[in-house]
């Protein structure tokens, strides 16, 4: 695996932990109710999708290796360009359904190098 799709997959394994570390023991009316923390986990989430999209351009193959690689980043699109109209219990959703997904598919990833 290229050195470059090592750091993008680093960058993602660490957006991830720190999203999930968020939300642990919080409720989707904490998240509601606290805008300080959607804006953190908004923000991991923009990170992971960028660094996907990065990814997808230097090594195809390890991108597509990860589920749902394209809605993530469409979902870091929605995020960044979308900002004004974001549905919260979507974003809830994703991080704590489909972000440990993620998680695991870079992990594992990463232990194969």
């Amino acid at each position: 695996m290229r050195r470059e799709a090592k750091k993008y997959l680093l960058d993602i394994q660490r957006a991830a932990t720190l999203a999930l570390e968020f939300v642990t023991g919080r409720t989707l009316a904490d998240y509601e109710a606290t805008p300080m923390l959607r804006a953190a986990v908004e923000r991991q989430c923009e990170i992971m999708g960028e660094a996907l999209a990065k990814l997808a351009r230097v090594d195809e193959a390890v991108a597509t290796r990860i589920h749902e690689h394209r809605r993530i980043i469409a979902f870091r699109n929605i995020l960044i360009h979308g900002y004004a109209e974001v549905d919260h219990r979507l974003v809830w959703d994703v991080v704590t359904t489909k972000v440990p997904t993620l998680h695991a598919d870079v992990t594992s990833l990463m232990s194969e190098d």
